[in-house]
């Protein structure tokens, strides 16, 4: 019995994302139709939601041929009624785990290029209510580290119906098809932002000026404009503050488990980097022994492009959020936050989950084993436990805690915090999810959208019965801050939601959790690298110096600024 249950729960596993390319298309509803400045739309009724619906909506041409590794430009116009019941396409990435496939499939690149469309989601209303209603809009990017991720995985019905909000979900292009850095490519250019080495963040402003220009149509309000994101999806919402090709386009802004960081533009090319996947690197290896031009780059199939790539399972060493001079500064993000004049100084919040890296140990073979091939367990708890807690501190840190003390003692009081503590899925068989994984990264995200899709199969023993009742009103308070914020630019609500104060002993951040476990509220809580590698060399339950050096070494491999602040314990 236990063996027919272990491999169901693994066909289930795998098969669980599959349903989200294999649902067919809903029924169009005329009650849906709109009119944008290209054409004619019609979408769907959502079923649960009663939300209307708008899927691949056109933001762009498509960015193929001469058109690849430039900025997007404005889609064409289309005649008769344009159908907007099927997602779109994905972008080019390749499949994972995380795809719900077969091991057999991962690696395989999968998309095309033509994928700049983008999700809309509106509360029930006639085209000429929808003129009058003037709706704050919230535009979701997604994460997935900038090289996976598609607007299909993300549904912002309930969030727009409970909430009475325009949700915007947008597709950009991934990997080396959104973020190379090549002069070949900057002299090549036709506009000054073809230029530029994030072709992705240029589809986050292109899908922007979209929105400027068509939200009306279906109950938006071009002047009030959220732009939020999770993960890498955080990090492309930081890069829109330090943006001047923003400007004006948003007016608050949510980094959820984010970053500031941006790579260097000398590195990105290669020019300051021997690293494998430079731009130099990538296209010497495209054009082989060829002269590398603009034109002889954008004319190599894109399946040669992967092919020369890093495919491994992370391909960490890919750039992107280039500070490549154009539509980031050539500083860095971080290097204008001090000044409300240099970047889009929108009302912001900022925030992580307690337990951000436990998603990452539980898929670690080093850190975690899986029980009879299928339930992961920690291998050493206290391990486990401190690869999690002073590397998740370290995130809060650098993209939170930092940056809002920066842009506060700048000038920019508008900044917010939270920490996101949930942790309640409790156990299953011979996991205690509760332990494994508890507020991990990304466990936001369905809260957020009042919509428990997360984990594919694994959804029905995290999300249960048992804590429904507490997460679905931790749900229900978290939607009304989020929308609240898009509104009117302050979350206020109850408990009040209050600033980031610049005074050390003042109320700093909002927790979120259910009242089994302390409820929301606000706590007194700033971190800093000095303060938990202070913490992690006295930690008793490591035992080692050992232990806590492979502490440290993980979290200074990500974060150089952090070399030698072990005092020399860990040479």
């Amino acid at each position: 019995m236990i063996r027919r249950t272990i491999l169901a729960l693994a066909a289930l596993v795998l098969s669980a994302c599959a349903h989200e390319a294999r649902a067919p298309a809903p029924s169009s509803d005329l009650a849906t139709e709109r009119t944008v400045s290209t054409g004619v739309l019609r979408g769907f009724v959502d079923a649960n939601a009663g939300a209307y619906v708008w899927r691949s909506v056109p933001f762009a041409t498509p960015p193929v041929g001469d058109l690849r590794w430039r900025a997007p430009r404005p889609p064409a116009p289309w005649s008769g009624v344009r159908a907007a019941t099927a997602q779109a396409p994905w972008c080019p990435q390749v499949l994972s785990a995380l795809d719900g496939v077969g091991k057999g499939q991962w690696g395989k690149l999968v998309g095309q290029e033509d994928c700049l469309y983008l999700n809309v989601y509106a509360p029930a209303m006639t085209a000429d209510a929808a003129k009058a209603a003037h709706l704050p809009v919230m535009v979701w990017i997604h994460g997935g580290s900038n090289v996976w991720g598609r607007a299909a995985q993300y549904d912002g019905a309930t969030l727009a119906a409970e909430q009475n909000v325009i949700v915007v979900i947008v597709q950009y292009r991934l990997g080396p098809m959104g973020w190379l850095a090549h002069p070949a490519l900057r002299e090549s250019a036709v506009t000054p932002d073809d230029a530029s080495a994030n072709f992705a963040l240029l589809d986050h402003v292109r899908a922007l000026e979209w929105i400027r220009t068509d939200i009306a149509a279906f109950g938006g309000d071009p002047g009030r404009v959220t732009v939020f994101g999770e993960s890498a999806g955080g990090h492309n919402v930081a890069a829109l503050l330090a943006s001047p090709r923003a400007n004006g386009l948003f007016h608050r802004a949510i980094v959820q488990s984010g970053s500031f960081r941006s790579e260097p533009l000398e590195q990105a090319e290669g020019f300051d980097s021997d690293a494998k996947d430079t731009g130099r690197a990538i296209a010497a290896r495209l054009v082989g022994g060829a002269s590398v031009t603009g034109a002889a780059l954008r004319a190599v199939p894109l399946s040669a492009i992967y092919d020369a790539i890093n495919t491994g399972p992370e391909r960490e060493s890919l750039p992107r959020v280039i500070a490549d001079g154009v539509t980031l500064p050539r500083e860095g993000i971080e290097s204008v936050l001090s000044d409300p004049a240099k970047y889009n100084a929108v009302p912001t919040i900022l925030g992580t989950n307690r337990d951000e890296m436990k998603l990452f140990n539980a898929l670690n073979p080093q850190l975690s084993r899986r029980a009879l091939g299928v339930f992961p367990q920690p291998r050493h708890k206290p391990l486990y436990e401190a690869m999690s807690h002073y590397p998740t501190r370290n995130w809060r840190a650098t993209a939170v805690d930092g940056p809002a003390a920066v842009m506060v003692a700048g000038g920019n009081p508008n900044v917010w915090t939270y920490r996101f503590d949930w942790d309640e899925q409790g156990a299953f068989l011979l996991t205690d999810l509760s332990e494994v994984l508890g507020a991990a990264h990304s466990l936001e995200i369905p809260f957020v959208f009042g919509h428990f899709k997360l984990l594919g199969a694994f959804d029905r023993f995290a999300f249960t019965n048992a804590n429904a009742p507490g997460r679905l009103a931790l749900s229900d308070l978290m939607m009304g801050y989020w929308a609240r914020f898009a509104a009117t630019g302050d979350p206020g609500g109850a408990p009040a939601w209050t600033r980031y104060a610049a005074t050390p002993d003042a109320p700093s951040a909002m927790v979120f959790d259910t009242p089994h476990s302390g409820g929301a509220r606000m706590i007194v809580d700033r971190e800093t690298q000095p303060r938990l590698i202070t913490d992690l060399f006295a930690d008793e339950t490591l035992k080692t110096d050992a232990r806590r050096c492979a502490v440290f070494t993980s979290m200074a491999d990500w974060n150089p600024e952090m070399v030698g602040m072990d005092g020399g314990r860990c040479r």
